[in-house]
């Protein structure tokens, strides 16, 4: 069954695979990883309001995720990774690479830019990941 990417349940579904066995790739590349991001969901086509997914990742695990709506007070983060929705909507459905697209200015990077571009396959790994979340899509 579908799940909405704009939900609370979508972004709890992500953590779920993050840390299940069908997630090795990702847990070995982000093996080293600390760090924390707020991927934030400018509204366009289809989306009215801003939306935040807060996701606390720590050497290969998923320790944390929490949704925010736009007026929200959000938690400090060591990142933060921003689209518009059509943007977002491409990243999952595999269409834009997650570097790729800081590169392409489709998103924008707040923080150390150094930091994720060490960590690339971990990135990739990360949406291959989101990418097996049966999503629908506004």
């Amino acid at each position: 069954m579908a799940i909405d990417f704009h939900t609370l349940e979508w972004i709890q579904a992500f953590k779920d695979k993050l840390n299940s066995d069908e997630a090795k790739d990702w847990q070995e590349a982000a093996s080293d990883w600390e760090g924390d991001f707020l991927f934030v969901v400018e509204p366009d086509g289809g989306l009215k309001e801003k939306f935040i997914f807060h996701v606390d990742l720590w050497h290969g695990e998923c320790r944390k995720v929490a949704y925010y709506k736009e007026g929200d007070k959000l938690p400090e983060s060591e990142f933060q990774y921003v689209g518009i929705y059509s943007n977002w909507i491409k990243l999952i459905n595999g269409e834009i690479d997650p570097i790729k697209g800081i590169l392409m200015r489709k998103f924008k990077l707040v923080g150390n830019k150094m930091k994720v571009l060490r960590a690339v396959k971990a990135a990739q790994e990360l949406i291959a990941t989101a990418q097996k979340i049966e999503t629908k899509f506004l």
